[in-house]
């Protein structure tokens, strides 16, 4: 067995916009009178939408109804979306553009699993949309991460089986989501965090595709 696909999470490994998310999730908090830091922020990581918005109202002990939340939510996206009409190439990460033509020389298929369902739009900008082949589509999957289903989608787009694929994360919830689906797991980011990962880097720019593709792919079930 040989690994025939690469997936990667967006924000945090491809491109710099996972700082946009945090502003516009922070004037959300700032709205509610809930403490809300960089730090808190790390929990949000690889979670989606609705998940994250949860998980600040828990920290402010805040109840809201379903229509309450998802006003939040669409108000938050809003923020997110201003945001975004100022990135361009320059967000990409250090590495990035070079480990997507390595992957691609490979002759790996690369796909993109990201909780963000503004996934297009951020490639878009960035200009990395002709590095990808595939983007899972957050809003179409039935579980977020840490389930697998964002994976997987990816794997049955490409018609690969997940263990011959390689995911790239920097959030525990997408390492633990990439486990999930059979897959390979590489942490890209703090060892402490993503410890569950079959192999990590401190950065994209560090990564060494060569040792990733050393390793053992994952042998199907029987």
């Amino acid at each position: 067995m040989a690994f025939r696909a690469a997936i990667f999470d967006l924000d945090g490994v491809l491109v710099d916009s996972a700082r946009l998310h945090f502003v516009a999730w922070k004037r959300i908090a700032d709205e509610l009178d809930i403490p809300f830091d960089a730090h808190d922020n790390e929990a949000l990581k690889g979670v989606d939408r609705m998940g994250s918005l949860e998980h600040i109202l828990k920290l402010g002990g805040v109840s809201l109804d379903l229509a309450a939340r998802e006003a939040l939510a669409a108000r938050k996206n809003g923020y997110y979306l201003d945001a975004l009409a100022t990135m361009s190439d320059a967000d990409i990460l250090p590495g990035s553009t070079a480990l997507l033509a390595r992957a691609r020389a490979a002759g790996l298929s690369i796909g993109v699993a990201s909780a963000s369902r503004n996934a297009t739009t951020v490639l878009d900008r960035a200009g990395l949309s002709g590095a990808v082949d595939f983007v899972a589509d957050a809003a179409k999957v039935a579980r977020s991460k840490p389930a697998p289903d964002i994976f997987l989608a990816c794997a049955d787009a490409f018609g690969v089986a997940p263990g011959e694929c390689v995911g790239f994360e920097d959030a525990a919830a997408g390492v633990a989501a990439i486990k999930a689906a059979g897959m390979i797991a590489i942490g890209i980011g703090d060892v402490k965090i993503l410890a569950a990962a079959d192999l990590i880097f401190a950065s994209t720019a560090q990564v060494a595709l060569d040792q990733v593709l050393g390793l053992a792919p994952v042998a199907p079930q029987v």
